[in-house]
């Protein structure tokens, strides 16, 4: 067994190649320790959720199936991402920024959210799923069902993008840096 100190990767480098496996193997054990490796989840855990919802900031990224298309990948604040269930997410879509989002969505239905930890243990958290787009309709059944988990909707929302997850994956977000939140811009908030 090898000692975890200093001391012995000292030994280990002075005494070089003969140490080779017993290198490999300390640092196999530190790394383990220190990273957090992949992990896949059958659904949105109590605890992914709790942590979703102290996020500030999330990406969505969807893509067209031709390969001569772009791939969208978009920021998302403020208060608009709702935990809908353990499969299920939606959130509000302003205008502004295009409606690619939309467009792909309606192609190939694939969309991922995407969240790192700027804050806290490192993290990034994925949900892959089926995207369903809901018009801004006051008169629809579906919207007024998906709208009335917001206490209000954000000026410029147009729609609202569901996200019916099929996999939920973390990874250990040790290239993240730390960011501090400060504040939310007010633009599309008048």
């Amino acid at each position: 067994p090898i000692e975890k100190s200093p001391r012995s990767i000292i030994t280990i480098l002075m005494y070089g190649s003969r140490y080779k496996d017993a290198v490999t193997t300390y640092l196999n054990i530190i790394f383990r320790a220190t990273t957090q490796t992949m992990k896949l989840y059958d659904n949105i855990t109590p605890d992914l959720q709790t942590w979703i919802e102290t996020q500030k900031v999330f990406f969505v990224g969807t893509a067209p199936l031709s390969g001569d298309g772009h791939v969208n990948l978009s920021p998302k604040g403020h208060d608009s991402l709702r935990v809908l269930d353990e499969k299920t997410v939606c959130y509000l879509d302003m205008t502004g920024s295009g409606n690619e989002t939309c467009a792909h969505i309606l192609e190939n239905g694939r969309i991922t959210l995407m969240w790192c930890g700027f804050e806290g243990p490192p993290r990034i958290l994925r949900l892959y799923g089926k995207g369903e787009i809901v018009l801004r309709n006051e008169h629809d059944a579906r919207w007024k069902e998906l709208a009335s988990n917001f206490d209000s909707l954000l000026p410029g929302t147009r729609q609202i993008i569901v996200n019916h997850v099929d996999r939920v994956q973390t990874s250990c977000g040790m290239a993240v840096p730390f960011m501090e939140y400060t504040k939310e811009r007010t633009a599309l908030q008048t």
